[in-house]
């Protein structure tokens, strides 16, 4: 080996050693414990909201938990108190999308607790359709949902938090690289990550710290409750398999420590799996070569529809696929994340 190999390898090295006793040192500057904080969780009632409630509260934090509907909610606050005894859990009904509802919600935690200190904004809906299928409202839908939804939350937290908050927006997969039959979804999950990076560089000089989350597949029971148009069996079907696939989605309990964690820390952003990360390199790196992987997936999904207009829940388009044994994963993790109601709230 020459000497000019060995330099150079000796100096990739040093900046490797460098730069994880950097992340290390930073890491440990900016930790934070949990215990007695407040943490507000929109999307709260059920799947990956209602599983990181339950993680901050093994933590010793208070609970907001933030969503559209009052039973759901209520549900939620039960499976929280029972899974960590003696949890504190407000539950306020709102739309996070209307800001005086937002606005409302707020008040009501400064009036309950006197302070916040984690806003984790979570509320989102899956959309799944081929791009002919999708109108100027799914986007506009899919904006408001993921990108002014968490607009107007931080907007009313934020004359609350002190330093040392936290903000966590969670973006997804769909964040950091293109989807096909997610086009609208994308479109507002990207506007969320764009401006979760800016706000970070925005109010780090008050010491509060904003991660962004870009999650991939996660086991969270959520296709359920999906939204669908085209061929509404067919993308059902496809969309519950790819949440179900143990090799590529991860649990909602392991998703849930790693986004906590990173609260902690006030990490800049994560990616949670490995497929969002591996997807991210590639499609950064070799976008070309992405578009094209992209290109022959999309000839694999449902054809669309002529109807543009009727959108379904994913429960509403069910097929002999889903649920069966091979979206058994996806179908328990809906019965523990609250994402189906129990038989007695069903027969009312």
């Amino acid at each position: 080996m020459s000497s000019f190999t060995r330099t150079l390898f000796r100096n990739i090295g040093l900046g490797l050693l460098a730069g994880y006793g950097y992340s290390v040192i930073r890491d440990q500057l900016r930790y934070r414990s949990l215990k007695n904080s407040v943490v507000v969780i929109s999307g709260g009632s059920r799947g990956l909201g209602l599983v990181m409630a339950k993680e901050f509260a093994r933590q010793g934090a208070s609970l907001a938990l933030l969503a559209r509907d009052k039973a759901e909610l209520e549900r939620g606050q039960k499976i929280v108190e029972l899974a960590v005894p003696g949890a504190s859990v407000l539950i306020l009904e709102c739309d996070c999308t209307k800001p005086n509802q937002v606005d409302n919600a707020i008040s009501e935690v400064m009036k309950t607790f006197g302070q916040i200190d984690v806003v984790v904004n979570n509320a989102g809906v899956i959309s799944t359709a081929p791009f002919e299928n999708t109108t100027k409202k799914d986007f506009e839908d899919s904006l408001d949902t993921h990108f002014w939804a968490p607009f107007y939350m931080n907007r009313a937290c934020l004359p609350h938090l002190k330093v040392g908050a936290r903000i966590v927006n969670i973006s997804s997969v769909g964040g950091l690289l293109p989807v096909p039959h997610h086009a609208a979804y994308c479109t507002g999950k990207f506007a969320l990550r764009g401006y979760s990076q800016s706000l970070r560089l925005e109010l780090m000089k008050k010491g509060i710290y904003v991660t962004t989350v870009c999650p991939g597949l996660m086991r969270t029971g959520s296709a359920r409750n999906a939204r669908v148009k085209g061929q509404f069996k067919k993308e059902h079907a496809w969309f519950s398999l790819m949440a179900s696939a143990p090799l590529i989605t991860i649990s909602a309990e392991k998703a849930a420590k790693r986004i906590v964690a990173a609260t902690k820390t006030g990490q800049a952003e994560i990616s949670v799996t490995l497929t969002s990360k591996l997807g991210s390199l590639v499609n950064a790196h070799f976008p070309g070569f992405y578009a094209d992987l992209g290109s022959l997936a999309n000839l694999l999904l449902p054809n669309p529809t002529e109807d543009i207009r009727t959108t379904k829940d994913g429960k509403d388009a069910e097929s002999f696929i889903s649920p069966s044994f091979l979206t058994s994963m996806g179908d328990r993790a809906a019965e523990q994340n609250n994402e189906i109601p129990p038989q007695t709230d069903q027969l009312h």
